[in-house]
């Protein structure tokens, strides 16, 4: 079987090692006997989006925002619908973002979204730097590290990833981060957060397998000892 990743716009919003989120998919489908094949997607290509299996987007500056905008807008229906089909998607920072209605930048320019996450997001001058760990109802412990500028603010019903237990997360309040609707996880987390989070990267290959047919349990990696030492290394650390 093959799973087929799309990464959305890496030429742009790539900034902060988000790739190794797509590589941390690649081998743990490679390890289990899938075959992947991974697309790039930047402004003006005519990819299809019904061959994806899974969407990756990471983060970037204001500029790169501004660059994707208009492809993204032009393909947002495609996305919704997808989205709303069950196909899991990942979107870091900049991509969780303009996933939802708009950011508005510390300058007042307002970069429109896509409007698939009822949300939307207003740029401070000071940003919010350092480690974060989260508790999660769906998948425990999660950590990673954030560098952002915004505060970004769920519609009531919209369910957090999680509850901050350490760093700042969505806003300056600290309270939640991230966001899930669907089958799409959306944070702040760079790190990138898939190799130090097992759970959520087998999360998002359930869901693709499953809307193929797969139905069998994930066989479980060695490497996620590593990974469980790395959590416990992380979430030692300062601020």
């Amino acid at each position: 079987m093959t799973i087929t990743i799309i990464q959305l716009y890496p030429r742009d919003m790539n900034l902060y090692g988000d790739w190794g989120n797509t590589l941390a998919l690649k081998k743990r489908l490679e390890w289990r006997g899938f075959t992947v094949r991974i697309i790039d997607h930047n402004p003006g290509d005519t990819t299809d989006f019904m061959a994806g299996d899974m969407f990756i987007g990471g983060g970037g500056q204001d500029a790169g925002q501004e660059i994707i905008q208009d492809d993204l807008l032009a393909r947002a229906d495609e996305l919704r619908r997808l989205a709303e089909g069950g196909v899991p998607m990942l979107m870091i920072c900049g991509m969780y973002q303009l996933f939802g209605r708009a950011f508005t930048t510390h300058d007042g320019r307002v970069i429109r979204g896509a409007g698939i996450l009822p949300l939307e997001t207003y740029a401070k001058a000071e940003r919010l730097i350092g480690n974060i760990t989260l508790e999660s109802e769906e998948f425990g412990q999660i950590v990673g590290y954030e560098n952002h500028s915004g505060q970004t603010l769920l519609d009531d019903g919209v369910s957090p990833l999680g509850h901050v237990v350490r760093g700042a997360g969505n806003d300056e309040t600290g309270q939640i981060e991230g966001a899930r609707l669907h089958n799409i996880v959306a944070t702040y987390l760079h790190g990138p957060i898939l190799p130090k989070n097992p759970r959520l990267a087998d999360f998002l290959i359930t869901a693709a397998l499953t809307r193929k047919g797969y139905t069998d349990t994930l066989s479980a990696l060695p490497i996620d000892r590593t990974a469980e030492h790395a959590q416990r290394v992380a979430m030692e650390r300062g601020r």
